[in-house]
């Protein structure tokens, strides 16, 4: 039986309803500039999501979250992910055209040979840039594709995000709450040689890869690197981030799989070779990475 939603939750589908009605109805300048104001303004109260971005952010430039030069970065961070929902909110009014012209990318021939030999691929993507926008891209390019979604609460909210995202294109399978068979949907899939685009570098299971990032331990989604043993698929590290007014896509050089070792061990290598391209990507572009949770073990975990 689903609890019932809470009052906050209920006020934050209502919001995201309401943005999706209005915010295309109104002039693009009036509501980029009510979204950056409203970021400014959370960031200055420095709640807890703001406090937890500043020590995101202290451990990718390796300073101290009451570093001057932290607190400006986590300001940029937060108009960026503001950006982000103002720009969903507008995402179903943009022309094909528009999403394909202002997107600058960088690396993508590998994913279109592998498609055109009909082997699958994988897309995994840190949470940067506007990874709804780099799916709209790729589907207007003519690769519509699988991902799969967390469970937002309400569950309302979580089928208006669902149809949105299916909207634009994409297939969506629940992370949890489906049938149980999104492993084995996702394999069909990439057996059948078509793309999966899936966010990878926050472990939303308690069951993750163990990996270093960024100097310490967290853990990461374990299944971009066990589809990529399993399947044989084409495993590629992709970051999305903010170029100006308009979108930039890096696609990195696929992991290879190693040849020895257990399926475990192998799913294990490759999940740490992920998290090492996502450094880079998000040590290039840290006020693109949108992390206002808890990431590493130390700070999910109380100590001794």
């Amino acid at each position: 039986m689903t609890d019932k939603p809470s009052l906050q939750d209920r006020l934050v589908a209502a919001g995201f309803g309401a943005g999706w009605t209005l915010v295309p109805r109104l002039p693009e300048r009036l509501t980029a500039w009510a979204f950056r104001e409203a970021a400014d303004r959370l960031w200055k109260r420095r709640g807890g999501a703001v406090l937890r971005l500043e020590a995101n952010l202290a451990r990718v430039k390796g300073a101290s979250p009451g570093d001057p030069a932290i607190r400006e970065l986590s300001r940029e961070g937060m108009r960026s992910y503001f950006r982000y929902f103002h720009e969903v909110f507008r995402l179903p009014s943009m022309s094909a055209g528009e999403i394909l012209s202002r997107v600058h990318v960088v690396g993508d021939g590998p994913v279109y040979d592998n498609l055109a030999k009909g082997r699958g691929v994988i897309l995994a993507l840190p949470h940067m840039g506007n990874w709804d926008h780099a799916g709209a891209w790729f589907v207007a390019k003519g690769h519509p594709f699988t991902t799969v979604a967390e469970r937002l609460r309400p569950e309302s909210l979580f089928h208006r995000y669902t149809a949105f995202r299916e909207g634009l294109g994409m297939e969506v399978l629940p992370l949890t709450g489906g049938d149980g068979h999104t492993f084995g949907v996702l394999s069909q899939r990439l057996r059948a040689g078509r793309p999966i685009a899936l966010p990878a570098e926050r472990d939303l299971t308690a069951k993750g890869v163990e990996v270093q990032f960024f100097g310490a331990a967290t853990r990461m989604p374990a299944g971009p690197g066990l589809l990529a043993v399993h399947t044989g698929a084409a495993l590629i590290p992709v970051i999305p981030y903010f170029e100006g007014r308009d979108w930039g896509l890096h696609f990195h050089d696929e992991i290879a799989v190693p040849v020895e070792g257990t399926r475990k061990e192998k799913a294990a290598a490759v999940t740490q070779d992920l998290a090492t391209v996502f450094e880079k990507g998000i040590a290039e572009r840290p006020q693109d990475w949108h992390m206002l949770q808890r990431l590493w073990l130390e700070d999910l975990e109380p100590r001794g």
